[in-house]
Formats: C-alpha cells, structure tokens, sequence
C-alpha cells in the first residue's frame, strides 16, 4: 500500500462497517459533491431512517468518497482542477488519445484504499468501486483490473478508458464481477453513444452489464438512486453478511 492515501470523506454506518463503497467523484468536483449520496441510502450518525432507501445501514456501508488530485487538464484551457486524469479531447478521437499516465496513476490510489479498508477488515468481496464521470472511468479501470475478487462497479454516466489493454490486463478474480452501468440519455457531456460503445466493448470481452437508462443529462436521479439500492442489496448480500 501507498505511503499517502488520498484526503477523503467518510461516513459510518451507526453499527459495525461490514462493507465498503468507494465513490470517486467528476472532473472539477470533490468528495463533497457526492457524500449526499450516503443521506439518500440512509446510512451515517445523525441521518433519520424512515422513508426513503434503507440499504446503506442494512449493508453495513462505509461510504468513502475521495478527493482528486489537482491536475492540468486540456480541454479546460490547461487549468488546475481536481481531476483524476487529463483530457485531452472529446472528439471522435477521445479513445485515441487517452492520458494513461494519469489513468494509471489514479488506478494506483484507488487500490491504495481498497487495500486500506481490507487492513481494516473489510473482505475484499465487499468493496464497492463506483464513480461518476471521470470518476466513472477509474472505477471501471480499477475493479475490472484488481486482482482480488471485489463485490462489484458502479459506473456513473461514464465510459470505458484503455479498454485495449482490457483483454490483456482484466483481472481472471473479477471476469465476472457485477458491473451497474448507468446513463442519461440527454447527455451532453459523455455522450450516450460512447457509453453504449463502453457497454459493447465490456460485453464483447465477456462482462455482464447491469444496463440502466435514464432520461437525464450528466446529472443523477432518484430513480437511479432506487436501482442502486436494489444492486448494492443484491451483490452485497443481507444483514447476517
């Protein structure tokens, strides 16, 4: 493990951790965008639990939500952002052009806590790795390539990077991980094609997708929220876990 883990946020179920989500968050945003998420699946000290979706605190989730380095990045003038990698482009040639350098920079933190919340008893096959956007793209680089067996992705309105090094490099413990696969069809940024050409190249290798479609742009919605309640019960297993 990594001797500096990244600054990040983290919230506590009000009784044991028994499971893990680790959430990376968009270009330009921070852990903070997304630790909302833990208040909608009800999970956290001081968070009432009555309508609304029960599955963070029935799992035992610990939801991590780490903030990004601060990088260049391209496409926004060369600023400094919170950012887990360049972009380069966002042509037809994006697949063409991808920062693997910071890709795999990034790969390397995550896994970096994932390894932390093992040494703190978490098995591996209850770690969660999801993300939104770019956020997204580092889940899916991560989990499909660890080498232990994890509970599964959420892969948030994004697309597949290096997915030609997929082959070669995906994990044989994970060739059948869940993967939840979730876009809006309204999408502006990721367009929604790109993310049915991910779908297709995780298929064409094997992978079995969760596909979820929404009418929404590069946002989240209740609804997606609802299914992946309903995911995280299902690959994570009851409350006796």
């Amino acid at each position: 493990m990594g001797d500096e883990l990244l600054d990040r946020i983290e919230i506590n179920p009000k009784g044991d951790a028994r499971s893990a989500v680790i959430l990376l968050h968009g270009l330009g945003d921070t852990g903070h965008g997304w630790s909302s998420l833990a208040q909608e699946l009800k999970v956290g000290e001081g968070l009432e639990v009555g309508e609304g979706l029960e599955v963070g605190e029935e799992l035992g989730i610990r939801f991590i939500f780490p903030h990004a380095p601060q990088k260049c990045v391209t496409i926004n003038m060369g600023m400094m952002m919170p950012a887990w990698y360049d972009i380069r482009r966002l042509d037809e040639k994006y697949f063409e052009d991808e920062d693997e350098e910071g890709i795999r920079e990034s790969e390397k933190r995550v896994c970096d806590l994932i390894e932390h919340e093992i040494s703190r008893g978490i098995d591996a096959s209850r770690i969660v790795v999801a993300g939104f956007s770019q956020g997204g793209a580092i889940a899916l680089q991560t989990g499909l390539r660890y080498p232990e067996r994890l509970g599964g992705i959420l892969a948030l309105s994004t697309c597949l990077p290096l997915h030609k090094t997929l082959e070669s490099e995906g994990s044989e413990a994970n060739r059948d991980l869940p993967i939840f696969y979730a876009h809006g069809t309204l999408d502006p940024v990721i367009p929604f094609a790109a993310a049915e050409y991910s779908r297709t190249v995780l298929e064409e290798r094997g992978y079995s997708v969760d596909w979820h479609v929404y009418p929404m742009e590069h946002s989240a919605c209740y609804e997606e929220f609802r299914d992946m309640a309903e995911w995280l019960k299902n690959v994570l297993g009851s409350s006796d876990a």
